[in-house]
């Protein structure tokens, strides 16, 4: 395992199951919303897949399962593939309370086993900032690359590598130059909805930011087609970068 993966580890299980009830609701709260409405759940996102019923689903660093239940709502065969016990427990407990089965497993992504999983999936999707965790993005890729059978799509939607160089999400992260290639330690993504006697008691993670063509070359470079790159206003001002979704697709 790679030594920041346990860091990583440590940071994402810090009070997240108590977070995700706290800010989204308890899982039955969170289940109700998301059977009420599938696809709003997924927001933009739904328009990237073709089809949800049968579909096997790699749902990255899947968090708390906020996409993967609407997923398996809508019919597809979901596997969240992310590191935080905590999340797994709030996720299962929302897919059970909507009445849905998903797969949760456990696991640095870097470490997934593909005796079982290698050429399983039909989609493999990611959003909500997931790159900057891993420090070769590369590898990364190449992960990705061994999930999909041939053919399989990847949706990959992230920060846009503006956020290098202003901090146009409010996450709080350090601006640095755009071509920084530097790995430096971070509050995890949720230390600023705390107090700060207990903000600095969290664990650090240690990010790397990319640029475009890092990310885009990373793609090419990996056994993909990129089919598509769309970017998107930051959350709080339209005039900035905010997101980009990245669809590619798997060289048979």
């Amino acid at each position: 395992m790679k030594d920041y993966s346990g860091q990583h580890k440590k940071a994402w299980e810090y009070d997240a199951y108590g977070f995700w009830i706290r800010t989204v609701g308890t899982p039955s709260e969170r289940a109700r919303e998301d059977v009420k409405n599938p696809v709003k759940m997924l927001k933009r996102y739904a328009s990237y897949f073709d089809r949800y019923k049968g579909v096997r689903i790699a749902n990255i660093c899947g968090s708390c399962g906020k996409k993967a239940v609407p997923l398996a709502l809508l019919g597809a065969e979901v596997t969240v593939f992310d590191i935080s016990e905590d999340n797994r427990r709030y996720a299962c407990e929302t897919a059970e309370a909507a009445g849905v089965n998903i797969n949760f497993e456990v696991c640095d992504i870097l470490k997934i086993d593909m005796s079982k999983y290698g050429g399983y999936f039909d989609v493999v999707f990611m959003e909500g900032g997931v790159l900057h965790y891993f420090h070769d993005i590369n590898e990364f890729m190449k992960i990705m690359n061994l999930l999909l059978k041939s053919g399989g799509k990847m949706i990959c939607s992230d920060f846009h590598p503006f956020t290098k160089i202003m901090d146009s999400l409010k996450l709080g992260q350090p601006v640095m130059s755009y071509f920084s290639t530097e790995i430096f330690e971070g509050e995890m993504a949720h230390a600023r909805f705390y107090d700060e006697d207990v903000r600095r008691q969290m664990p650090k993670c240690m990010y790397r930011k990319y640029t475009i063509s890092e990310i885009i070359n990373s793609i090419l470079q990996n056994g993909f087609e990129l089919k598509q790159f769309d970017e998107y206003p930051a959350w709080e001002n339209e005039k900035l970068p905010g997101e980009f979704t990245a669809v590619a697709v798997k060289k048979g």
